[in-house]
């Protein structure tokens, strides 16, 4: 198959190409431009935008374990649907990611629908129990580069020494979702004014700072390639910052809504603001702004975590945290460039080349050579989040009828035609 992208303007942050032309695809791969070249078929990009295929470092599929709230197929066409043509999944699947036979079938599955690469996250510790470590060399040795404990806590920090210890022995990347258990305490919403005229448990941005303290010495200890998952405090960052002004080999993401949102939002009980780790202050939203500005957040993610009706009805409290994410990264990663003065190609580059490097994988650029994992999409184009625009299996997104600017017109995975807007 011979596919000719024309006219678009094109933009690799990798390569630091921002330029309007063509691009030619030859089965699954970019190819130099030819003057003979003859397609087989032609997409029109003319005043669109087409860069690399969104790479998602957290997205949860619900497959195995809870095919209620989605499946590989729903939520892999979903991030198609999105421009997301890789996807990382967390281990805290049912069963949990510790074991070959478990990767297997998630990879078989995505194959099979063919929407999105599937990149399984190994577990850190057997169940993600915290207390005895996973088989992770043999999770290498199935292709998972990178482990992680999930959202699980790991208490012990002896335990969480000798993780670090075998992750560095066997070159893995560590991802962390840092929290001191006994802080946080089961609660459901940041401590602040608003969670105390609530009635609604806190959780303290000091629950972050320890987590993020205590993870960071024995980083600088072990030596182990490390990324914070969801950042969502100012003052975890600073931390974080000052660790990589040090040398320390540290990296961070934070998830699109904590950019947006604060715990302004929970107020009158929006379950669909529930997530884990809660919204903060603005004073805090606007600290991981700057943080992406100047580059000390690497990559933003959408902590896809789709979730049917129910799980979402109860009180706020008993609901269950997370949002459906994955088909408003790029628009609310356009628009926070277009808010805070950040150029398209950088802003792209925290959805594409920058997840690709922490994931250590050949993805989120144009190189010629390289995989044709593509997005397409219109910066002009204005569309309303609703139910029926969303593909994923879940609606819980607390961004229904918001107007987002930017749509995905093609989405292409292996120089196949994925998804294309009707």
């Amino acid at each position: 198959m011979k596919i000719l992208i024309k006219n678009g303007r094109i933009i690799d942050p990798a390569n630091q190409i921002d330029t309007v032309g063509n691009l030619q695809i030859v089965d699954e791969t970019i190819q130099p431009l030819s003057e003979d070249f003859q397609p087989d078929q032609v997409i029109d990009a003319s005043n669109r935008v087409v860069c690399p295929g969104l790479v998602d470092l957290r997205t949860r599929l619900r497959e195995p374990g809870e095919k209620h709230k989605g499946t590989i197929r729903s939520e892999t066409h979903a991030a198609a649907a999105g421009g997301v043509t890789t996807v990382a999944i967390p281990p805290d699947t049912i069963p949990v990611i510790d074991s070959s036979a478990v990767v297997e079938l998630i990879r078989h599955k995505a194959e099979v629908a063919g929407f999105a690469e599937v990149i399984p996250l190994g577990a850190l510790t057997k169940g993600l129990e915290g207390e005895e470590l996973s088989n992770m060399g043999g999770l290498k040795q199935t292709g998972c580069n990178t482990v992680s404990n999930a959202r699980k806590p790991i208490r012990n920090s002896l335990v969480m020494r000798r993780a670090m210890e075998y992750a560095t022995t066997h070159d893995l990347t560590l991802f962390l979702h840092a929290e001191d258990p006994w802080l946080s305490n089961g609660g459901c919403a940041h401590e602040g004014s608003i969670s105390t005229r609530l009635g609604l448990p806190g959780i303290p941005d000091a629950a972050e700072s320890a987590g993020v303290a205590r993870d960071l010495i024995l980083i600088r200890e072990t030596g182990v390639r490390a990324h914070f998952c969801g950042v969502s405090s100012r003052n975890a960052l600073q931390m974080i910052t000052q660790a990589q002004q040090d040398g320390v080999t540290v990296t961070a993401d934070v998830a699109a809504h904590h950019l947006y949102l604060s715990e302004m939002d929970i107020s009158g009980f929006n379950s669909l603001c529930h997530v884990q780790p809660p919204l903060r202050t603005e004073r805090d939203r606007d600290g991981l702004v700057e943080g992406v500005r100047n580059g000390t957040i690497q990559a933003i993610c959408s902590d896809h975590q789709p979730h049917d009706e129910d799980a979402k009805a109860a009180p706020f409290e008993e609901t269950e945290p997370g949002i459906s994410a994955v088909e408003t990264l790029l628009p609310l990663t356009l628009r926070l460039a277009k808010d805070h003065d950040i150029s398209l190609s950088e802003a792209l580059a925290t959805v594409t080349h920058h997840p690709a490097e922490i994931l250590r994988i050949d993805a989120g650029t144009l190189s010629s050579g390289s995989l044709a994992n593509i997005t397409i999409f219109d910066p002009e184009a204005w569309w309303r989040v609703t139910p029926q625009q969303l593909q994923s299996a879940g609606k819980n997104s607390p961004f229904l009828n918001w107007e987002l600017q930017g749509k995905v017109t093609h989405t292409l995975l292996n120089g196949q035609l994925v998804y294309e807007a009707r």
